[in-house]
């Protein structure tokens, strides 16, 4: 892309889109999660409160789902650009899969969780699950019985805002890649970004929602479009 012999510092937003073709399911698309589930049942603080086990069986088939998954072509270019990058570098996923780890990738944040973790509803631990949580196992940590999944349910805070805006003040290049561009307050990143003089592109399927504010946009699967992408600034 242009003017990239100027970019050092680097912040990347992930979404679904990227993770789509490794067989993890979408939840705004057509056929997605939320066409299947209604998420006021199971993916809300209320819905915990409510029926506790229906959330936890939820998200434990969520959980089970990955153990067959793999990292595809746009994690692992991901993971590429990550060990090659020499300036600044940070992938933000509001993805909970672990797909960007097993594809390389050592500078991520979790903006919304992640299925192989539990937190302690007591205690406030976190504590790598891979198992159950439907049958109530106890905290590790304090013997409650108090775990539930250490994800962003639907009204609460996504986590490490403070360190994504931190990233953002310092990036020269913001990249969305597989993003609807419709769910806050990832949505409003490309305007902060843009605001705060960095580039943008956009890497998607489609146009998503937010397309108009990117000053630059490639569109087609992400097992294509990212790789190219990577090689270009790579220089290969």
């Amino acid at each position: 892309m242009a003017g990239m012999k100027d970019i050092r510092n680097i912040v990347i937003l992930t979404g679904a889109g990227v993770s789509a073709e490794s067989g993890i399911d979408t939840f705004r698309t057509a056929g997605g999660l939320w066409e299947r589930y209604d998420p006021e049942e199971v993916a809300t603080a209320q819905a915990f409160a409510r029926d506790p086990g229906k959330l936890l069986r939820f998200y434990d088939m969520r959980r089970g789902s990955l153990d067959d998954k793999q990292p595809n072509a746009a994690h692992k270019a991901l993971g590429k650009l990550d060990a090659e990058w020499q300036g600044e570098f940070l992938i933000v996923t509001q993805n909970v899969d672990n797909l960007h780890e097993l594809g390389g990738a050592q500078r991520v944040l979790h903006m919304h969780g992640e299925h192989n973790s539990a937190l302690c509803t007591s205690c406030e631990s976190r504590t790598l699950w891979r198992g159950s949580l439907a049958d109530r196992p106890p905290c590790p940590s304090c013997g409650d019985r108090a775990l539930r999944p250490d994800v962003v349910l639907f009204g609460e805070m996504p986590y490490h805002m403070d360190r994504i805006h931190a990233a953002l003040r310092g990036a020269d290049l913001f990249v969305s890649i597989g993003t609807s561009g419709a769910v806050y307050p990832a949505a409003g990143f490309v305007r902060d970004a843009r605001e705060l003089g960095a580039k943008t592109l956009e890497l998607n399927l489609d146009p998503s929602d937010g397309s108009h504010w990117f000053g630059d946009a490639r569109h087609g699967p992400a097992t294509e479009v990212v790789p190219h992408w990577v090689e270009e600034m790579l220089g290969e």
